[in-house]
């Protein structure tokens, strides 16, 4: 990625919450941060109702490019990767996204954009029945689908002993932090996010010297939210971050899912109103989870894979949904808004080829939208 791009998106985000919506809508407009900084001076000219606190700001980014500059050497001396909104390693999920971050700042080995991708939260008073769920959740989700990644926040009660247990069960685990890098809420949890640099991450859209405050949590939740096919709410009080993050992940259309508990357990009220109000599917296990996503039938595909069956070629694809698969074939899983552009065909025929190419049993629908070729 180019450097004076990440300068630029890093000086972006320090001024964008005058109004992060219609700064994503200048970068969606314009294609990057840099055209946005050539624009600068004329940005009403692409944005006609540019709220006036972002057009003051934009008179002077000298402040706002000096400490890009210091966040860039911080990050390149600790091992922190910037990823800008127009880098393949962004996350794609959440690229689609109406709020999503124009940039992220990411310490780690996993890949942002695997095929399966879950987030599990709730309260931070955490019980032994939720625990338990956790234990078993992941330990039972290993046999059934074991290239999961596990996003969670690192926050005290559910959020570390999901991390914690993905980590037994060796899965990929990413949390995303409320603070920049340069610190960690809360220190308890040092050792598990070492650990989890190593197999999995740490991710957050804050800069350094960016505090741990109560606004940074919940504006983090939606990068949970957004980064994953779906959300899993454990334990929740009839209150509480988890609900949050459950609401934000049905308005961008993805799948919930939330555990019953008993009817007078404190902690269970959240996620048995939630269930009652139909904003979440129950599960009571890994497999009913595995089902609702449609996920069941990998392990059949992986065992075809050990024992050395290939698919062959697929036969009678017209060019298009030739170029479709030879897509595919380069990077499997993709939302049907990047095929567009990576194979130049209108979004509205897409649609119906991708329909055709399922019924062929040559691609199959994953939740999120995600298109994976079978291979």
């Amino acid at each position: 990625m180019d450097q004076q791009e990440i300068l630029n998106s890093i000086a972006l985000t320090r001024i964008s919450y005058f109004s992060l919506a219609q700064m994503l809508e200048l970068y969606r407009r314009l294609g990057s941060a840099t055209e946005i900084m050539e624009h600068r001076k004329d940005i009403r000219e692409v944005v006609p109702d540019a709220a006036p606190r972002l057009i003051e700001a934009f008179k002077d980014m000298s402040d706002p490019l000096h400490r890009a500059e210091v966040e860039l050497q911080w990050d390149m001396d600790h091992q922190v990767t910037p990823i800008c909104l127009n880098d393949d390693r962004y996350p794609q999920r959440l690229k689609d996204c109406p709020d999503a971050p124009l940039i992220l700042f990411y310490k780690g080995t996993a890949n942002l954009n695997q095929a399966k991708v879950i987030d599990i939260v709730g309260t931070r008073q955490c019980t032994l029945y939720g625990q338990d769920l956790i234990r078993r959740f992941c330990s039972d989700l290993r046999s059934y689908c074991p290239h999961v990644l596990i996003v969670s926040g690192l926050a005290y009660g559910v959020d570390i002993n999901a991390h914690r247990q993905a980590l037994q069960n060796n899965f990929e685990t990413v949390a995303v932090l409320a603070h920049g890098l340069d610190d960690l809420y809360p220190r308890q949890h040092q050792q598990t996010a070492d650990e989890m640099v190593k197999n999995g991450g740490l991710l957050t859209e804050f800069p350094i010297a960016t505090n741990a405050d109560k606004k940074n949590f919940v504006r983090r939740n939606r990068i949970v939210a957004g980064i994953s096919d779906a959300t899993i709410l454990v334990e929740s009080a009839a209150k509480g971050g988890g609900l949050i993050t459950c609401g934000i992940a049905q308005s961008y259309g993805r799948d919930v899912f939330a555990f019953p508990g008993a009817v007078d357990a404190e902690y269970s009220k959240g996620c048995n109103n939630l269930i009652r109000d139909n904003g979440a599917a129950l599960i009571s296990n890994a497999e009913d989870f595995v089902k609702a996503m449609g996920w069941e039938d990998d392990k059949h595909l992986e065992e075809a894979k050990s024992e050395g069956i290939e698919r062959q070629l697929f036969p009678d694809l017209s060019p298009e949904e030739q170029k479709v698969v030879n897509t595919l074939q380069k990077t499997n899983d993709l939302q049907i808004n990047i095929l567009t552009v990576q194979t130049g065909i209108p979004i509205s025929k897409l649609t119906a080829l991708m329909f055709s190419l399922e019924m062929k049993g040559v691609v199959k629908t994953f939740a999120g939208g995600m298109y994976h070729l079978l291979k």
